[in-house]
């Protein structure tokens, strides 16, 4: 499979930051965009709240004239981001009123962030789901034979 630049990057960065312990969703740093971003948190001032969808002024700025950040745009790293932060189990935007899970930095809560975020990052660069198993379990159904 052909992947670009920026998944294969983006990938690495967060396989290393999971088996690193340095994935924490509750961080602008170390969560799923602070990863990519080389655990910069200068992404946080694209929108006004931490797992929000909307751009603000500067983000739309950013937006417009085109610009990229590791090969994403603003608005692909607010997507990320919300998705790694609602499949972790967080109700955006991140508010310490908000739900959240017990604990966020648990092994099996991140796997479910990042397998989200994986699945996304492929639909941004319209490959298939790496994190589909279900062609493993795909077959060939055959027609009933008939037996007289």
């Amino acid at each position: 499979m052909i992947t670009s630049n920026r998944f294969d990057q983006a990938i690495q960065k967060l396989y290393n930051a999971f088996h690193n312990d340095t994935l924490n969703p509750e961080c602008c740093k170390q969560c799923a965009v602070g990863n990519i971003l080389d655990h910069k948190d200068s992404w946080k001032h694209l929108s006004n709240g931490h797992g929000s969808l909307e751009l603000n002024y500067l983000g739309m700025v950013h937006q417009n004239l085109g610009r990229r950040f590791n090969g994403y745009t603003p608005l692909e790293l607010l997507q990320i981001e919300a998705t790694f932060l609602k499949a972790c189990g967080f109700k955006l935007p991140l508010h310490y009123r908000n739900k959240k899970p017990t604990n966020p930095t648990d092994k099996n809560t991140l796997f479910k962030g990042l397998s989200a975020v994986v699945g996304l990052l492929c639909k941004l660069d319209n490959i298939n789901n790496v994190m589909d198993c279900a062609v493993l379990f795909n077959y060939e159904k055959k027609p009933k034979e008939v037996l007289f």
